[in-house]
């Protein structure tokens, strides 16, 4: 982190920065020239007498003395980063050296911290382009005054929609999450921190001195931020008629955080790790969703990412040459899905678990191409005997995708459709169901 929070406590308090400023640091400035600082030092100690006259045939000034070059710049910038100097976002307090006075010709100004409109952007960005170099790609800082969860999700949802932009990394973003921040100080450094790299802040905070706080240190360093939860909760309160408490989740003062709820998740996460991978068949009927698939489909994270949300999930491998657990059968069959994969991704998944496992391909045909085919076709007909079973192309697809189709079905099923659901008037289930081939 840069510096103290000392710097902000009286905007904070009182008058914060005019409309529209932007503070770039201290090293995105030129550095003052030599030159001039002799000039100075000339004009404060003759003061009294006129300068001498300037030859005719002597060459003016260059207008550009005061202006670093923007290679100049980029190396400047990217040698402080280098060597790891920290660097202030205020400015040098001003010396108590008389004035200077600017012999003619009038050399050019330097170019302004405080970017006005598009070309003053332009110039703003070449004085900084070697920071943003030294990352790896645009930084996103995400602070919350509890463990984050709300803004790290929000923001991986968001970040959906740029992947045509980020799979070639042509915009590439680095996010960082600020979890507990709950002190004054501390949002401060934060926010400094921030204005250094550039960067965007998204934040939640229940409490509302601390997200108005927040607010201002962001206006007054220039650093984009927006409010993820306020929004929500402004709707909701205004929805209900109810002012929110304003205190974050993890505030000690708030009684009751150990629900029924938060019980209820540590007991299906405990379930589901028993009932890995086919284990206590005789406990099937407990579960709540039984997905079964070939090795590799992702069951055992989908299942542990389902558990956290409260489902008790047991996964039944399909092997060739192995029978399905009987108690599989004899269940409610709406709890089980069905999941499958392409051929060509299930196998190449296979060659580096293989790699993992320090398997040899010549005593193990478990990644080998007609290997996976057969047992994609086996599954597929055990998929077509159950017709029941809802089956799941994972291929292309996040746990998180999968995931949300199985509950949406799941309570479908559950509630045996007696009220339409948003959700499928909106994007209806698509549920693949395979008949036969890869």
């Amino acid at each position: 982190m840069i510096g103290g929070a000392k710097p902000l406590a009286a905007p904070l308090l009182g008058a914060t920065a005019p409309p529209g400023r932007r503070l770039a640091p201290a090293a995105c400035a030129p550095d003052p020239s030599p030159a001039l600082a002799t000039a100075a030092a000339q004009s404060a100690g003759q003061s009294d007498r006129a300068p001498p006259p300037r030859p005719p045939d002597e060459p003016a000034a260059p207008p550009t003395a005061l202006r670093s070059t923007s290679q100049l710049t980029r190396w400047s910038r990217t040698r402080a980063l280098r060597s790891g100097r920290r660097l202030g976002l205020d400015r040098p307090a001003a010396s108590s050296a008389p004035p200077v006075t600017k012999p003619p010709p009038t050399p050019a100004p330097a170019p302004s911290l405080v970017p006005k409109g598009a070309a003053a952007e332009d110039d703003d960005d070449d004085l900084c382009v070697a920071e943003r170099d030294a990352v790896a790609g645009k930084a996103i800082y995400m602070v919350s005054d509890g463990t984050g969860w709300t803004a790290e999700h929000s923001v991986s949802a968001a970040l959906g929609q740029f992947e045509h932009c980020l799979v070639d990394r042509q915009c590439s973003v680095s996010t960082h999450l600020f979890s507990g921040i709950d002190d004054m100080d501390r949002l401060l450094e934060v926010i400094k921190q921030a204005a250094k790299e550039g960067a965007l802040v998204l934040y939640t905070l229940a409490d509302p001195s601390m997200a108005e706080a927040i607010k201002k240190a962001c206006d007054f360093w220039g650093v984009p931020c927006t409010d993820v939860l306020r929004p929500t909760v402004e709707a909701i309160a205004a929805h209900i008629g109810v002012a929110p408490s304003g205190i974050p989740r993890s505030s000690p003062s708030r009684k009751g955080q150990l629900t029924e709820d938060y019980f209820r998740r540590i007991e299906a996460i405990d379930f589901t790790i028993k009932q890995d991978d086919g284990a206590q068949p005789q406990n099937l009927n407990h579960a709540d969703i039984v997905l079964t698939g070939v090795s590799r489909t992702g069951k055992t994270p989908l299942s542990i990412y389902l558990a956290q949300k409260g489902y008790k999930v047991a996964n039944v491998p399909i092997v060739m040459g192995v029978d399905l657990p009987k108690p599989l059968f004899e269940i409610n069959q709406d709890k089980i899905f069905g999941l499958t994969i392409n051929p060509v991704i299930l196998q190449a998944i296979r060659k580096t678990r293989a790699k993992t496992l320090g398997f040899d391909g010549h005593t193990s045909n478990y990644a080998e191409m007609e290997h996976v085919r057969q047992e994609l076709h086996h599954a597929n007909q055990i998929f077509a005997q159950n017709p029941t079973w809802p089956v799941i192309g994972v291929t292309g697809k996040a746990i998180e995708e999968t995931a949300a189709v199985i509950v949406r079905v799941y309570h479908d099923r559950k509630q045996k459709c007696s009220m339409p659901r948003i959700s499928k008037r909106v994007a209806p289930v698509v549920i693949y169901n395979f008949r036969s081939g890869g």
